[in-house]
């Protein structure tokens, strides 16, 4: 899931105090970061993007060519858990895997991780907590899974126990991948880029703070 990195429209809260255009840059490297984890993990077959957004204003020329790799899906619902439940339902009838879902707020995410997600998903569903309250990932290896998300308040500091209730309705067992800091606000950045050093987002945020590269 992912929204075109438009500045201004992207990462606002990041934007608060780093501006629209450098929350932009660091929003397409952290998307860049993600399309790479996801190909090394899945292989570029198996993999999707879910966009929100105009291609056409897209002024990164290496983000547009991964794109075009790609299948790219539009996103379509009212609301942020619609169209997360809208992109699970579009996939299941033709995945022959679990379905696992990121965006682009974890850039430090590790392709072991993912993996160990995938595993799980085959049995049940899983979700990863986001630090912050929320949730950074959610896999399924059914559609009805995903009934009644569009219910839950997203971007809260509920969200994440809201759809963990959700996924365990009824009494159905839930896996639990890692929780990770998502990157959200300045300090999140600099926290994550200190975490995984080599990603490009974290190029991008020593690039943009004339900070040194790791030794």
């Amino acid at each position: 899931m992912a929204k075109v990195p438009i500045p201004g429209r992207v990462k606002t809260r990041l934007a608060a105090t780093e501006g629209p255009v450098r929350a932009a840059q660091l929003a397409t490297a952290a998307l860049l970061d993600t399309l790479d984890v996801c190909e090394l993990t899945f292989g570029l077959s198996r993999c999707y993007v879910s966009l929100a957004g105009d291609l056409a204003r897209l002024d990164d020329g290496e983000l547009r060519w991964r794109l075009g790799a790609w299948t790219v899906r539009p996103q379509w619902g009212d609301g942020l858990g619609e169209r997360i439940a809208n992109a699970h339902r579009e996939l299941h009838p033709t995945a022959l895997a679990p379905v696992v879902q990121i965006g682009i707020d974890t850039p430090q995410v590790t392709s072991s991780v993912l993996r160990s997600v995938a595993a799980m998903a085959a049995h049940q569903p899983v979700l990863g907590l986001a630090e912050d309250g929320g949730w950074w990932v959610l896999a399924t290896n059914h559609p009805a899974q995903v009934d009644g998300l569009e219910k839950v308040p997203m971007s809260t500091a509920g969200t994440g126990q809201r759809t963990w209730e959700l996924l365990g309705a009824g009494g159905a067992n839930v896996g639990m991948a890692p929780s990770m800091r998502d990157v959200d606000e300045a300090a999140d950045a600099e926290h994550v880029a200190t975490l995984a050093p080599t990603t490009r987002f974290a190029q991008v945020w020593r690039a943009n703070h004339d900070l040194p590269p790791p030794s």
